[in-house]
């Protein structure tokens, strides 16, 4: 049989935006998903549109993040139509579907875009290495509402992530604080050593860059959007990440601008 070119050694380029923040981190370019993410953060957007709008977004992004870095391996399988034609297989690549992949919800707001990447992946993958775990964690800021680290009230973690693809699925990447935490848990607490960690967000600051590439050098960031909205002028006119210091994305109360808003509350319908 013979091969077809085209199958035998794919490359897939992923549409991002040029910055300055490192290799690992990763600005998708998406007009289109630009627009659903406008949308989810107007005031006019409530249940259930707004999680059908998440679904979306999320669909997106993992779509993106398997084919950028997922391994992948050469297959022969024989289509319906090798009933009427020797020719009839397809010889060339897919995404190894025998990787074990674990996807983390960071209850609350990363509750619902875990369980829709889980659900994704349990189509791709073999099944049976596909599991979900939950860590429930909350931001803890003093008595000025800033943010001063987190509250781990407990997990449910279902083993080892030995050679495994982790996934943290956290729609805002603000502080960093979560992720550094969970990112922390799972290299140092959680048995095994994992093929490698990815957080995937629907928005992301640049103080949230700064904090989780000096405290997790190997962690693939994957988000849709780079909030600085506070920045001056002459800072927004650069290409992201050339003058870091001065980008500012995050209010004194640690909410993401322009942002959209407590997704975590407004997704939960619960404001305490």
């Amino acid at each position: 049989m013979a091969k077809d070119s085209q199958h035998t050694d794919m490359e897939f380029h992923l549409s991002e935006v040029d910055h300055l923040y490192g290799p690992n981190v990763h600005i998708l370019s998406s007009p289109y998903m630009l627009s659903i993410l406008a949308k989810l953060g107007s005031p006019k957007i409530q249940q259930p549109v707004l999680n059908k709008l998440v679904e979306i977004l999320y669909s997106h992004l993992i779509d993106e993040t398997i084919n950028s870095l997922f391994p992948k391996k050469n297959v022969t399988i024989d289509t319906r139509m090798k009933a009427y034609h020797q020719e009839a297989v397809y010889e060339g690549q897919i995404i190894d579907p025998e990787i074990a992949c674990v996807v983390v919800d960071l209850a609350r707001a990363g509750t619902y875009p875990s369980h829709l990447c889980y659900e994704k992946l349990n189509y791709l993958m073999n099944p049976d290495l596909v599991r979900q775990d939950h860590f429930y964690v909350a931001r803890s800021c003093n008595e000025k509402g800033e943010v001063i680290g987190v509250n781990v009230s407990g997990s449910k973690i279902g083993g080892s992530v030995d050679h495994s693809i982790v996934m943290f699925p956290d729609p805002m990447g603000a502080t960093g604080t979560t992720i550094v935490e969970v990112y922390q848990h799972y290299k140092n607490k959680v048995g095994g050593k994992p093929l490698m960690m990815i957080a995937m967000h629907l928005i992301v600051t640049p103080e949230y860059l700064r904090n989780v590439t000096i405290h997790c050098p190997d962690l693939h960031v994957f988000t849709l959007r780079l909030d600085r909205g506070l920045s001056s002028q002459e800072v927004l006119n650069e290409v992201p990440g050339k003058h870091w210091g001065l980008e500012i994305g995050l209010n004194d109360h640690q909410y993401i601008v322009p942002g959209a808003g407590g997704l975590g509350e407004i997704m939960n319908n619960s404001y305490c």
